[in-house]
């Protein structure tokens, strides 16, 4: 299973959206930083194993894409972090982890 990145406020306006009917999966990462590289391998390791197929999974990139990284944080009522994983179901955060806890097996436990 593959996951997308958006880009634009519009794209994540549409992921809001579309987590009433689907959970949405977004995790924010840092293109600069080491503790985000291995959160981005950890959330790839997770998708190439038995993934939650009833989620939708989303990348933002918080410096390419800062405007969009802001919005999710104050729509979602979370405070910024990078790495960070947050699971939205109906428009609001149901789960949220940063840093080192972005481990596949954290995944695995929490969305399957």
């Amino acid at each position: 299973m593959n996951w997308n990145e958006i880009t634009t406020l519009e794209e994540w306006k549409d992921i809001l959206v579309k987590s009433s009917e689907r959970g949405q999966v977004i995790l924010k990462h840092s293109t600069t930083c080491p503790v985000s590289s291995n959160a981005l391998h950890e959330y790839e390791q997770y998708l190439e194993s038995t993934p939650n197929d009833q989620i939708d999974y989303t990348l933002v990139k918080v410096i390419e894409s800062r405007p969009v990284s802001n919005q999710i944080a104050e729509d979602l009522g979370v405070k910024h972090e990078s790495p960070q994983i947050i699971f939205v179901k109906n428009g609001e955060k149901y789960w949220t982890a940063s840093h080192w806890a972005v481990t596949k097996a954290h995944m695995t436990a929490v969305l399957n």
